[in-house]
């Protein structure tokens, strides 16, 4: 999808909520996939990861293990009902169910009965082949002993979570599950950064088109890169607030044993905001380096057509001189005009002439080098 499209794809999402709908109100895209059912049910010793074909059996698998930890991932959104029952079976309000579907929300933590927690995040994608960030909203609820996901897209970058839950690496499968909605949250932040270096990596290939092909496409992809910095920074400064609200939250909703993993997030969002300000600084170096190649060229532009003027302009004179013709002596008198042209009849004058003007220009051009005025061509 091109840069553009994608643009008007978002706007659309934004507007998908029609004017005059009660609060609350659900509405399903057109475009939304069909609902697809993740199950990860673990303890210390114990793991059992599945997808499942419907929603009741996700349900019955939750509710029949208390004692596990669940993370319950639900990809798509195209099932209206299904939607309704989620919410209902989970306690969800119909106004975080609907900021769930029309998913072009700001990163945000809210806090709701039972010392729950509904968090927003985006996941990042940059492609190298349309160079624009492609972002795809996260929504998380957490529970007494679940953690529920709810993506719009089937593919995430969840992956090395999942991957360290099967192989029990690290404490996850032995702390609470406010620590899995940490871990979902960190390994979204991670994301950011391979983001960022391949937004680096097309600001250096820019910085050497700009220097060799100042042209308006390269303006053009300058500018655009600028605009996709800007989209970012909206991005991530939300998280920045987000993760300062959880840290400000009681001890009953997160641990003090875990503040010290979201101040570990905060360090990274705030690093990440230091190097987005970096790459902006960078873009507009970038413009100022288009119009400022730019600029130079076009004085070496007008350097050659000085020079070259400046040669024909004797020239010129010379020839406009000897073109008006007037005859030293009258040919059919023999009466001389000693103030008239002469010479002007004298044997090999033309071949005369034009070897004066040649050397007179070698002269030019001899006393321009001296000048150093070609040393930068």
């Amino acid at each position: 999808m091109s840069k553009r499209r994608k643009n008007r794809h978002n706007r659309s999402k934004i507007l998908d909520r029609r004017v005059g709908d009660r609060p609350g109100h659900l509405y399903v895209p057109a475009e939304a996939y069909e609902p697809r059912f993740f199950l990860i049910s673990f303890s210390e010793s114990s793991l059992e990861e599945m997808e499942l074909e419907s929603y009741e059996l996700l349900l019955k698998k939750v509710r029949n293990a208390p004692e596990a930890r669940h993370w319950v991932d639900i990809r798509g959104y195209g099932n209206l009902s299904l939607l309704e029952e989620i919410t209902r079976d989970f306690g969800l309000h119909p106004l975080q169910m609907e900021d769930v579907i029309n998913d072009y929300q700001r990163p945000k933590v809210e806090e709701f009965e039972g010392n729950r927690l509904f968090l927003i995040s985006r996941m990042l994608r940059w492609s190298n082949d349309t160079h624009c960030l492609d972002d795809v909203q996260l929504s998380i609820f957490t529970g007494p002993n679940y953690v529920l996901t709810l993506q719009s897209d089937y593919e995430d970058c969840l992956d090395p979570l999942r991957e360290r839950i099967r192989v029990g690496k690290g404490v996850i499968r032995t702390r609470p599950v406010m620590y899995l909605a940490y871990a979902i949250l960190d390994v979204v932040l991670d994301y950011y950064f391979p983001v960022m270096s391949d937004i680096g990596s097309y600001t250096d290939k820019l910085e050497q088109l700009v220097l060799l092909e100042p042209n308006r496409q390269s303006l053009s992809e300058v500018l655009s890169l600028k605009s996709e910095l800007i989209k970012l920074r909206r991005i991530v400064w939300p998280e920045r607030d987000k993760l300062n609200e959880l840290l400000r939250l009681d001890e009953n909703v997160i641990p003090g044993n875990l503040r010290v993993y979201f101040r570990d997030a905060y360090d990274h969002v705030v690093q990440l905001i230091d190097l987005i300000d970096n790459q902006k600084e960078m873009t507009s170096s970038l413009v100022e380096l288009y119009m400022s190649t730019v600029s130079n060229r076009m004085n070496e532009i007008m350097k050659v057509l000085t020079i070259i003027s400046s040669i024909f302009i004797p020239l010129s004179f010379i020839v406009g001189l000897y073109g008006m013709n007037f005859a030293h002596e009258n040919p059919e008198t023999g009466r001389v005009y000693p103030l008239n042209m002469p010479e002007l009849y004298q044997p090999y004058a033309y071949p005369i002439l034009l070897f004066l003007m040649v050397a007179l220009i070698g002269l030019q051009l001899f006393f321009f080098y001296r000048k150093g005025w070609f040393r930068s061509f």
